[in-house]
């Protein structure tokens, strides 16, 4: 294969991955090419709430908040039931914090600790870190902004459609197509996959997640597996392909989330019929199966006093500013404003009142210790479940190495991201909150720091 040039390290994917991939090897010294297969980059990271879940990190600390990696890595593998890989769970727990604090002191970025969403869904303190007003698609801005001020070389609209290696498996370079049609064929001293999972493509979701194969998808167009599959082709094992991330509360039609904090701070959901079926607090990913399993779209209700403690995050801002939410005084005229049984909706509300009041579970399970039901005015937005990424994909190590089917890792290819096995579990119960961009920029910085170490220490490996 002829290559028109070469560069030490080559990452693909211009989403979170692979942008702190890119950074974190130019950072140690290793000439870098990042090339996006999008005009303007966007990805998975770009659609998502722009949150990253990191332990023992400065601005939990200065919260006071007292954290760290082995708490987190034991929520991740009771959430995850003890299913997921412990070697990638340590890595997270343990370098996510480290990957945060670099971000913010290396890049100038200013994640923050988010109070507004409190310890729920498998996580036992604060660790949501976010950018105060802003949401995923700022955070990529940023990050590009971030490239062009370290000098790395950015391609945009260069998709990968072929990894070239010889017969040891070791990268030697690859193919991408151009908007025209036009190939260029690139080699590279070592690669970093960080293009994205799968949820786009039908015939993976088909083989892998049957269950969500005619669900809505609300992730990238993007995300069609190919990192995934050129991965396998040359050898590289796949982990835990049934894992993803499927949600609840995408609203219909303005195809926007509410957001986790509605629930957890006492909203609930209802049928067409204003009927509850669910412990809305216990599975943040879950939930997409009983809200897709009642046949049609559902109802988030919530009160002022919900309302306002989320009213800080850019998704209810904007559902407030398209007046998204449907209203009414009390119970009944929300009811008559949904067109849902008046009687059956005050009846839920009551009873979940009535356990908040005497401090037992509810006639669902759920525990309103921490939550209290709505009450007084109400609001409500209409929502449909959907997937928004997968969670499975290339096995790799401590280290983001990808590895083989015998746990040997292929000479010089990298993953992270949405193209790598995660620490969801082999299904959706495993997910915990903001995991996804956890594991975007934690494997990204693990993956960018070995490649540089990889063509640095060899440079013509």
């Amino acid at each position: 294969m002829e290559f028109e040039f070469s560069i030490p390290v080559l990452v693909v994917g211009g989403g979170a991955c692979g942008c702190i991939a890119a950074l974190s090897a130019r950072d140690a010294g290793a000439e870098v090419l990042l090339v996006e297969a999008d005009e303007r980059p966007m990805g998975t990271t770009g659609m998502s709430m722009g949150l990253i879940c990191a332990a023992g990190t400065r601005a939990q600390a200065a919260k006071g908040i007292a954290d760290s990696a082995d708490a987190y890595y034991d929520d991740i593998m009771a959430k995850t039931r003890g299913e997921t890989d412990p070697v990638i769970a340590r890595a997270i727990a343990d370098h996510s914090g480290p990957t945060l604090d670099w971000m913010a002191d290396r890049l100038s970025m200013p994640w923050e600790l988010d109070m507004g969403f409190r310890p729920s869904y498998g996580l036992s303190t604060y660790r949501m870190h976010g950018w105060h007003g802003h949401d995923g698609q700022d955070m990529v801005d940023l990050l590009h902004q971030r490239l062009e001020d370290e000098g790395v070389m950015v391609m945009l609209g260069a998709r990968l459609v072929e990894i070239h290696a010889d017969d040891t498996g070791r990268v030697l370079g690859v193919s991408l197509k151009r908007p025209d049609g036009s190939l260029e064929q690139v080699g590279c001293e070592s690669l970093i996959l960080a293009s994205g999972g799968y949820a786009a493509n039908h015939d993976l979701l088909e083989r892998y997640i049957p269950s969500m194969a005619h669900g809505r998808n609300n992730g990238h167009e993007g995300s069609d597996g190919t990192a995934v599959m050129l991965g396998q082709k040359l050898g590289a094992a796949l982990g835990d392909m049934g894992a993803y991330q499927g949600y609840a509360m995408l609203t219909d039609p303005q195809g926007i989330s509410v957001v986790p904090g509605v629930i957890v701070d006492g909203g609930i959901i209802v049928n067409a019929g204003g009927e509850r079926f669910c412990d809305e607090s216990e599975d943040i990913a879950g939930m997409v199966h009983p809200v897709m399993a009642q046949g049609g779209p559902c109802w988030v209700v919530l009160d002022e006093s919900i309302a306002a403690a989320q009213a800080y995050t850019p998704e209810m801002k904007t559902l407030a500013d398209l007046n998204a939410a449907r209203r009414g005084a009390d119970a009944a005229a929300l009811a008559d404003a949904i067109g849902v049984p008046a009687q059956t909706l005050s009846a839920a509300l009551a009873e979940a009142a009535q356990a908040k009041a005497q401090g037992r579970p509810d006639a669902w399970g759920r525990r309103w210790d921490d939550a209290t039901p709505p009450q007084g005015a109400l609001l409500a937005y209409k929502v449909v479940g959907a997937i928004y990424h997968t969670q499975g994909g290339l096995q790799i190590d401590g280290e983001a190495r990808v590895l083989r089917e015998n746990g040997s890792p292929l000479p010089n290819l990298f993953a992270g991201g949405g193209a790598a096995r995660s620490v969801s579990g082999p299904a959706h119960w495993g997910y915990l909150p903001a995991m996804g961009l956890c594991t975007a920029v934690t494997l990204g910085r693990l993956a960018g720091l070995s490649a540089a170490k990889l063509t640095l220490s060899d440079p013509v490996a």
